[in-house]
């Protein structure tokens, strides 16, 4: 995992499990994951802050922990 500037060449897509209130607001790119192996997420409130880079399974860890199955 590295913690990397705001990335404006990425198509990102907003969570499924992101609360609907606007509070909870993960964001991350399939396409950039697909092409370079590398899963960039980033909180959708702050779109110009940082981006953590991880490894797939990294991203596994952090979706089967936002689905409470850890």
């Amino acid at each position: 995992m590295s913690n990397a500037p705001a990335r404006t060449d990425i198509q990102w897509v907003k969570s499924t499990y992101s609360g609907g209130d606007g509070g909870q607001c993960l964001e991350w790119s399939p396409e950039h994951a697909a092409r370079h192996g590398v899963v960039p997420v980033r909180d959708s409130k702050r779109p110009q802050g940082p981006t953590l880079m991880l490894t797939p399974e990294a991203f596994s860890g952090l979706v089967t922990l936002a689905r409470g199955d850890a």
